[in-house]
């Protein structure tokens, strides 16, 4: 199983290649703190403060706060942000929240497309139909959280609804979430550099349950139990 440093490790060598590559204009390395009792925790630089993230205000005014308090591990050069974030007990991983922002001001881009279609990281962007909405990747090993089905350990929340928990068989690791972005929201742009991107053979072990797999659910990478 990875440990912290396994995933702390990654985070950093992802963020220095995706900043290398020049798919992001700004970001802020992971910072590696101890909480005491076995705790450890893998956050945004000194920012870790998301709490305005879960109110019940819009998606524009989400994205312009994460935005202006720099919340954020990337911002991608089409203004999406990314978040990673970790918790582990004695090295077994407790929980994650893996967060991807779009924009939601697209429009110079998708109003002006000429401007932008020489440039591989708009491609996906500057087309009138898309509809920017956030999507977040959460696990928690509590067992006070988990209800079967209804709330999985891990799962896929898209566009912020609040009973929207898609299964997902196990944690992810920061390699298999910034490739599911890249690959799903910059497709031109990953297969032009995903040979230039580190690979990471780490995986966590499966947290779902037989009843959550007999529904639609979403398969990473995992060692079986």
């Amino acid at each position: 199983m990875p440990t912290t440093e396994n995933i702390f490790q990654q985070m950093e060598k992802l963020t220095a290649d995706l900043v290398g590559l020049s798919l992001c204009d700004r970001q802020n390395f992971p910072s590696l703190r101890d909480t005491g009792k076995g705790y450890r925790e893998i956050g945004i630089g000194a920012r870790s403060n998301i709490s305005y993230a879960l109110r019940n205000i819009s998606y524009h005014e989400i994205y312009e706060e994460l935005d202006r308090t720099q919340t954020y591990n990337l911002r991608m050069l089409d203004g999406a942000l990314i978040q990673m974030m970790y918790r582990f007990k004695n090295n077994q991983v407790e929980s994650h929240r893996l967060a991807f922002f779009p924009s939601p001001f697209l429009e110079e881009f998708q109003n002006n497309p000429d401007i932008y279609l020489e440039d591989e990281i708009y491609s996906e962007v500057i087309m009138k139909s898309i509809v920017p909405f956030p999507l977040r990747f959460d696990f928690d090993s509590n067992k006070d959280s988990f209800v079967e089905v209804d709330h999985p350990r891990s799962h896929l929340t898209l566009g912020g609804y609040e009973n929207c928990r898609i299964p997902v068989n196990a944690p992810l690791t920061p390699f298999h979430f910034i490739g599911f972005i890249l690959r799903n929201f910059y497709n031109t742009a990953y297969h032009k550099y995903y040979d230039k991107i580190s690979f990471f053979t780490h995986h966590f072990e499966e947290s779902i349950t037989i009843k959550e797999m007999n529904l639609l659910y979403i398969h990473v990478p995992a060692h079986t139990k």
